[in-house]
């Protein structure tokens, strides 16, 4: 059973005793429901173990119908692949305004990577994962800063995101995996 915390040096710890199992790289992957508050998590956690780098899954979907295979193809050719061999790795961003992928990222191996966003604990990433962090809030807090940061005229999209996450989560069964669970509302 996931241990609910909202400890993150007790999450930093877990990190730091846990055997990396992306080559010499702890992966930490935090997901949940868009708008739960998995960024602000993953960028405190990664300030909190000092040697983290973040890495953003909206970055890698392929926009709004950006949450399927292909996003796992492209996160395990372009970076946790090479990762897993000792070599850098990286992605090109998705840029959502031209609809397209633009400039690569470099990630160089290190100690710990944080992978954050909706499908980062999917379960074609279980075998690199050294622990797996589930963020939730309620969903009308998460449309609402959802649409703060988007814009009101998003709001269609957001909800069939919504839809789309809600299949993928139970498909993989993200939350009862994990081993940390976060209560994204502070």
């Amino acid at each position: 059973m996931a241990a609910v915390t909202e400890s993150i040096e007790l999450v930093a710890a877990r990190v730091r005793t846990g055997g990396p199992r992306l080559g010499r790289t702890r992966l930490v992957v935090v997901d949940g429901p868009a708008g739960a508050g998995k960024t602000t998590y993953a960028g405190t956690l990664a300030r909190e173990l000092g040697d983290a780098q973040v890495v953003h899954m909206d970055d890698l979907y392929e926009g709004w119908d950006g949450l399927g295979p292909g996003v796992y193809q492209r996160l395990g050719d372009w970076l946790l692949g090479p990762l897993a061999a000792g070599r850098p790795g990286g992605y090109r961003r998705y840029d959502w305004c031209a609809a397209q992928f633009a400039e690569w990222h470099e990630v160089a191996p290190g100690a710990v990577l944080v992978l954050e966003g909706v499908g980062a604990a999917g379960l074609p990433v279980d075998g690199w994962a050294t622990l797996r962090v589930w963020v939730q809030a309620p969903a009308p807090l998460r449309l609402a800063r959802g649409l703060a940061r988007d814009g009101a005229g998003l709001r269609d999209r957001w909800l069939r995101w919504a839809q789309d996450e809600q299949a993928h989560f139970a498909a993989d069964r993200t939350r009862e995996r994990a081993e940390v669970i976060v209560d994204g509302t502070g």
